[in-house]
């Protein structure tokens, strides 16, 4: 009788190994390059957190951060040369537009992060007081155009009402010097710094008149459909990242040193950059694409010549592999 339970137990034996092992990732780790599209930055605390607490390792994932060009990190995931990158939903829909089958499967940013900012002085307050004045635009195109058109649509301006200047990434000085009126910015980068110079500052965000989507992680469908495995525990890892910045930005910031050089030398701003951001990522769940967001975001693109073709949105972005 005791040979025949040592025999069952011996017979039973793999069957639970392989049940306790199911979903976990195999014993030699995954090295996976990931695209952040801008360079390192506080912005990306979440990560940072993610990897510092072991949580890609945790997965199976060993993660290398690659600091490159945003178009760059989502032409090599489109093409299959890599899993996974960051970038903006502008960016998804131009590339699926153009054949490269790219899907965001976290959307980081829960709102959209673009606005006009201006000082107090300019008497400035609402977007119909942009008429007869003139507006610094990065470029015209990506997030701050669409952003641009989305918030001159919102408050039924004529585009000729508003002199448009393109003055690249010099927002704050041209602004300050007195150059342009009011400019188009990021509301946890130019406005943070301007306060924090002494400033009064006036932010029009666009998220209060559009719902348009942001950053976010993306893959390309050859990847969810051969190894979904693998997006589930690399979405789970930053996804813990992320909600520990956010319960605890002291802690993330702290991280934060390991991988920002310089991040002590003007840290009262970057702190206050960080505290910015982080209304921007809540979200319940975390994570989860707006299918409105999307479609608004299309439309946007569409009516500013910015996408050459109509897209299916509901190819572009999936909820799917969340927690």
């Amino acid at each position: 009788m005791r040979k025949n339970i040592f025999l069952l137990v011996l017979l039973l034996l793999p069957g639970l190994v392989a049940c306790g092992n199911a979903g976990a990732p195999s014993s030699e780790p995954v090295d996976i390059r990931l695209p952040m599209g801008y360079v390192a930055n506080v912005q990306f605390a979440p990560w940072y957190v993610a990897v510092e607490r072991g949580y890609f390792a945790e997965e199976g994932i060993r993660l290398t951060f690659d600091y490159s060009w945003e178009t760059d990190g989502v032409r090599l995931v489109g093409a299959g040369e890599l899993p996974f990158a960051v970038a903006s939903g502008d960016q998804v829909l131009l590339a699926r537009s153009q054949g490269l089958p790219v899907v965001t499967v976290v959307s980081w940013f829960q709102r959209f992060p673009v606005g006009v900012v201006t000082l107090g002085e300019s008497g400035i307050r609402e977007a119909a007081d942009l008429a007869g004045r003139t507006v610094g635009i990065p470029e015209t195109f990506g997030a701050s155009y669409i952003g641009w058109q989305a918030l001159v649509a919102a408050a039924g301006l004529e585009e000729e009402a508003v002199e448009l200047e393109v003055i690249g990434y010099t927002q704050l000085a041209n602004l300050v010097e007195g150059r342009v009126d009011a400019a188009v910015v990021y509301a946890n980068n130019e406005p943070v710094q301007l306060e924090q110079a002494g400033y009064e500052v006036v932010f029009l965000p666009v998220a209060e008149d559009a719902p348009l989507v942001s950053n976010g992680l993306i893959t390309n469908e050859e990847t969810l459909q051969e190894n979904p495995d693998l997006v589930r525990r690399f979405v789970r890892a930053f996804l813990r990242g992320l909600a520990e910045t956010l319960s605890d930005p002291d802690a993330a910031f702290e991280i934060s040193r390991r991988y920002v050089e310089g991040l002590g030398e003007n840290e009262a701003v970057q702190r206050a950059v960080l505290e910015a951001t982080l209304p921007y990522w809540q979200g319940e769940p975390l994570g989860r694409s707006d299918p409105v967001a999307w479609e608004t975001t299309m439309e946007v693109m569409r009516k500013a010549g910015l996408l050459p073709a109509p897209v299916e949105v509901e190819r572009a972005f999936t909820n799917d592999y969340l927690p």
